[in-house]
């Protein structure tokens, strides 16, 4: 039985709640194999909030989900948001010791795995003491794991806490800087201040209506998956949910009429070039959202050609509860143009700065580094106050690590990453975390990692290393080394062995110059 409307949309709870009265036989989630009315997703939803909260799980502890996009993650999460508990989703690639250390630093509680993770989720839990309670997300007795369903039936039932919209309610983890990731944490306020404020902008490219439907198939562990389908739910629309992107799963919801998708340039180009491509009906579709590189221009015109759709080019961060900067569609010319060269202008509802060292605003056409402010920054770093005051300052500005200036219009010019991270096929990789796994290499006695480019990738990862004296580095055993240690899109793809660092006066590897050779006559330092 509903409970009387509220009639707000402040928190996942309350806006599935919202839909379910609204439009209570609409399509909320469409994974493939089921639909999932808005009515069936808050009775579903509140069941496994109630099942929580009766297991002894308390307002801010953590659950994590191991595995591929699914109807069920984001139906926990929006249970975690009703039982005040914070989601965090692992990323199925990632290699034991990696889940091991989230599961470790977030102390979560439970863990839900699907069944060709358990193998993973079983190793990684091993003497873990904070990880209570390890569930499979099928029925049956698969991988000697209980069932999520059949362990919420046995916890009863209970009453919820109230909803505070500045608790967390999704950690999601980014590389770090210093080899570990870090937990940035987004509250129900992060994932929906900013939409009511476009909804009465005249930014009309950027609304989405509930006759709409959203493909969520970039992975649920980054902002491009999960926040993808919580703006499917603000909006009331249809969440199209694939477990993982292929160029077959793309053209076959493209057919059944998916109207807005995100996608990497990366993964566009598989998808025009896909043989069918020519073939599919492309006229429902509004909006290709992309994101996390620049789409080379012989690409966009390719895409333009192809899909038909309008265009807009998306700027954010895990930190940024994703996109608070776009290049909109009218700034999309298949001939190209200078403002394609820009990475857009602030969303409404969001300031960008650009700043110096010490904070300082620079004046326009002065390269430094962007700052953010709005609705959308994270509240901080789960148990890291240093790094998240480092991060985001008194006044609410969020650092970016990302160098640039902006024009006289807004638009901000991204020149380089002032914290050396490596996008590859739109997954982050910093290169301490691939330079800490190739440390300990026998033959190896100094490692700098870079992002060289790549025409598939975008940027591929390279390891650049000096041998300990008299031994001599074979390049493929230095990547299989990497490859046991970390998940093999970390690993280095190549291995260029030199003879002595460039280093700086204070002795830092100085990797702008070993980048450089790699970048010589493109338009930027970075994809």
């Amino acid at each position: 039985m509903l409970a009387t409307t509220t009639n707000t949309r402040t928190d996942l709870g309350s806006t599935i709640r919202y839909w379910a009265e609204e439009r209570p036989d609409a399509i909320a989630m469409d994974d493939g194999t089921e639909r999932i009315t808005y009515r069936q997703l808050d009775d579903m939803a509140d069941r496994y909030a109630r099942a929580f909260v009766a297991s002894g799980l308390e307002p801010g502890n953590r659950i994590a989900w191991l595995g591929k996009n699914a109807s069920l993650y984001f139906t926990l999460l929006i249970a975690a948001s009703r039982a005040g508990l914070a989601m965090v989703p692992v990323g199925w690639r990632l290699a034991v010791p990696e889940v091991r250390y989230i599961l470790s630093d977030t102390q979560a509680a439970l863990l839900v795995c699907q069944p060709f993770s358990a193998e993973t989720a079983r190793a990684a839990a091993e003497g873990l003491d904070s990880l209570k309670t390890l569930l499979i997300d099928v029925e049956g007795d698969i991988s000697g794991l209980r069932s999520l369903d059949a362990w919420a039936a046995a916890q009863g039932d209970a009453a919820l806490p109230q909803v505070d919209p500045e608790r967390g309610v999704l950690q999601l983890y980014t590389s770090g800087t210093t080899g570990h990731p870090k937990g940035a944490v987004l509250c129900n306020r992060n994932m929906f201040a900013l939409r009511p404020i476009i909804e009465a902008s005249d930014v009309d490219w950027y609304k989405v209506t509930a006759e709409d439907s959203m493909l969520v198939i970039m992975p649920v562990a980054h902002i491009a998956g999960s926040g993808v389908g919580t703006i499917a739910f603000y909006n009331g629309c249809r969440a199209v949910i694939r477990a993982e992107f292929t160029p077959d799963a793309v053209l076959d919801c493209v057919q059944d009429g998916v109207t807005h998708m995100f996608l990497v340039p990366t993964a566009l180009q598989m998808v025009v070039n896909h043989p069918r491509a020519a073939s599919t009906d492309w006229s429902k579709l509004k909006l290709v959202m992309y994101g996390a590189a620049p789409i080379p221009l012989e690409l966009l015109r390719q895409c333009m050609h192809v899909m038909g759709a309008e265009f807009c080019q998306q700027y954010g961060m895990t930190e940024t509860t994703g996109t608070f900067c776009a290049l909109p569609p009218e700034d999309h010319d298949p001939e190209g143009n200078q403002r394609m060269r820009s990475a857009g202008k602030a969303l409404p509802g969001v300031e960008i700065r650009i700043i110096d060292a010490a904070g300082n605003p620079v004046p326009n056409g002065t390269i430094g580094e962007i700052a953010t402010r709005s609705p959308l920054n994270m509240t901080g770093y789960w148990r890291n106050e240093a790094k998240t005051r480092e991060t985001v300052d008194g006044d609410g500005w969020l650092r970016t690590g990302d160098a640039a200036y902006m024009d006289d219009d807004g638009y901000v010019y991204i020149q380089d990453r002032v914290k050396d991270m490596i996008i590859s096929g739109g997954e982050n990789v910093y290169p301490a975390e691939v330079e800490n796994a190739i440390f300990g290499h026998p033959d190896v006695l100094e490692v700098a990692v870079i992002g060289i480019p790549d025409e598939k990738w975008g940027e591929a990862v390279k390891a650049v290393v000096v041998a300990k004296p008299g031994h001599e580095i074979d390049p493929a055993s230095v990547i299989a080394w990497a490859r046991e240690r970390i998940a093999p899109f970390k690993a280095p793809k190549s291995v260029d062995v030199i003879a002595e660092m460039p280093r700086n006066a204070t002795g830092k590897i100085l990797r702008r110059e070993l980048r450089a050779p790699y970048w010589e006559g493109r338009d930027r330092a970075v994809a």
